[in-house]
């Protein structure tokens, strides 16, 4: 492998290719306390995002839905309360999140979507949010997410996209940020270089009526999306120093800056690609594992 400049967040640094973890194993494990408070941050500044685009492709009673990286289950929950879905089956490798609130039409089901026999029915809705990015394999599980989809569903998938980083001046917030992508692949092979061809791999997999659209929340204190920004530093502490990108004095700085009425900038966003599988929706599709 032919790695880049030290200073480049993208570049993988030392032992990266040796690197076998996964997410929720040396980082974000799910029984750490504050876990689950961090990924509903992260709802709360990307939920009413994903709730409009599910809105706009119709989805409603009817429908058997597939939540594939379910997390605490803030999307599963709302779409068989609003839409009212028939089902939605939400998947993850740990669902004790899942388990704590449990709702009638919420299935939930412990799985690993990169596992050879994951295959839990077909669905009117395949729907994966912050999962491909951190997967090795994303290219395959995308064309594996893209099968379960019946005909006439839908297969929505979003991640993190930074357009902002790299155009800002130097700063401890941007060092941060800049440690931050470079330890996420360091440590469990976060990749988001890839995120900007979401139409063409949903084409590539067969979709049609094929679309994208990019969310960038703004900065400033107060906001989930600053707090989400301050626990997720804080628990890859370590693998961010670890990177020589940024020091204990630069990470206390950047993290202080986020809740400081002086800062304001923009946070890495989010998009979200879709696609829609040939053929007219029958209904009660599929069946789970």
């Amino acid at each position: 492998m032919h790695f880049r400049e030290h200073g480049d967040p993208d570049a993988p640094g030392p032992g990266a290719e040796e690197a076998a973890a996964a997410y929720g194993q040396a980082l974000f494990e799910p029984e750490v306390s504050g876990e689950a408070e961090r990924i509903d941050l992260g709802a709360l500044a990307y939920d009413w995002v994903s709730k409009a685009r599910l809105r706009s492709l119709g989805v409603g009673p009817g429908w058997r839905c597939l939540d594939v990286g379910a997390g605490t289950g803030s999307l599963a929950r709302w779409l068989v309360r609003e839409p009212r879905v028939d089902e939605v089956v939400a998947v993850d490798r740990d669902v004790r999140f899942l388990t704590t609130h449990p709702t009638h039409g919420v299935t939930p089901l412990t799985a690993d979507v990169t596992a050879a026999d994951f295959a839990p029915g077909r669905f009117d809705l395949v729907h994966a949010r912050f999962l491909l990015m951190h997967l090795r394999q994303h290219q395959d599980v995308l064309a594996r997410l893209a099968d379960l989809v019946a005909p006439g569903g839908w297969l929505v998938i979003a991640d993190a996209i930074d357009l902002t980083t790299d155009h800002l001046p130097d700063s401890p917030y941007r060092a941060a940020m800049r440690a931050m992508w470079r330890g996420l692949r360091d440590t469990i092979g976060t990749d988001v270089s890839w995120t900007p061809e979401y139409p063409r791999r949903l084409q590539a997999a067969g979709l049609q009526e094929v679309g994208a659209e990019i969310y960038i929340p703004p900065l400033t204190a107060g906001q989930p999306i600053s707090a989400f920004w301050a626990q997720t530093w804080d628990r890859m502490r370590e693998a961010m120093l670890a990177t020589g990108l940024v020091d204990e004095l630069q990470l206390e700085a950047a993290v202080d800056s986020l809740s400081s009425p002086a800062f304001a900038a923009l946070s890495p966003g989010m998009i979200i690609g879709w696609g829609r599988r040939q053929g007219a929706r029958s209904g009660g599709t599929g069946s789970a594992a």
